[in-house]
Order: structure tokens, then C-alpha cells, then sequence
């Protein structure tokens, strides 16, 4: 598996994954979205055999980084691929600078709250009916000091 930089050629095959993983409740990103993050936030993906199977979006505001999204294609889950691009967006977020990564989760996304919590996030609280179908997101932060990673 290859972690890089998404590109503009890569946008329609990130929205195709999109359709795959997320349905209108959980927000899913437009292709125009995806465009947009191309060139004005962290958007990575990972690719088996020159194939996007993941991604992995991190939103920079000033001072700030929210992993707004991150999504493996089915066929590929059960490969750490979602571990592999947590790891590598923390060192490219420690090499700019940033000490702290929030999300948001749905809390009944099990293996999501697992691996973050795995890789040392912490839960900050419950947002109520955060999503279009009325399901709670738990807030997570991640903290790290130098030399975690």
C-alpha cells in the first residue's frame, strides 16, 4: 500500500468511494468538496495496485486540525489501512506543527471509536443527534507532546 497527496485526477474516484461508505446522513462529500480539499487542506490516499481503497481528510483553520473524514473501501477493511493513514497524517501534523487533532465519531461506530482510541485519542464529550438520522457523535481529542510518534 502507497500513502500520497490527493490530486485533482484523483477526485473522482474519492467521490465514487464517498458514495460507497457514507449515506446522506452521515454527510457525505461532494465531488466539489473533494476538489476543494485537494488544494486547500491535508486530503491523503491510500492506493493498492495504483487503486484509491481509502482517504483520509484533515481540516486545517488556522491553528486547528479536525480529521473531518477518513473511509476505506469494504473490500480492503480488516488491513490496518485506516491505522496506516491515522499514523502518517499524525507525523505530517507534528511536522507542521500541531499539537492537537480533534473528530467527531457516530457513537455507534465501534472499530472507528476503537482505533481512535487505540492510537490514543480521548473521548471529550456526547453531541447529541450530531447526524441526520439522529445518532449521537462522541467529540475525541488527541494531545500529543514531542516524540510521541
Amino acid at each position: 500500500m502507497k500513502i500520497k497527496k490527493a490530486q485533482k485526477s484523483d477526485v473522482s474516484s474519492l467521490y465514487a468511494l464517498e458514495g460507497e461508505l457514507f449515506c446522506k446522513e452521515n454527510y457525505p462529500l461532494s465531488r466539489g468538496s473533494f476538489a476543494y480539499h485537494v488544494n486547500n487542506n491535508l486530503l491523503y490516499v491510500a492506493e493498492v495496485e495504483e487503486k484509491i481503497v481509502g482517504y483520509i481528510l484533515v481540516l486545517i483553520k488556522r491553528k486547528n486540525a479536525k480529521l473531518y473524514s477518513i473511509g476505506v473501501a469494504k473490500a480492503y477493511r480488516n488491513r490496518k489501512i485506516s491505522q496506516e493513514l491515522l499514523e502518517f497524517i499524525l507525523k505530517e501534523l507534528l511536522s507542521l506543527g500541531f499539537k492537537t487533532l480533534l473528530l467527531e465519531v457516530r457513537t455507534d461506530n465501534e472499530a472507528a471509536i476503537a482505533l481512535y482510541k487505540k492510537m490514543g485519542f480521548s473521548e471529550l464529550k456526547k453531541l447529541k443527534a450530531f447526524y441526520g438520522d439522529g445518532c449521537d457523535a462522541c467529540l475525541m481529542e488527541l494531545r500529543y507532546a514531542k516524540g510521541i510518534l
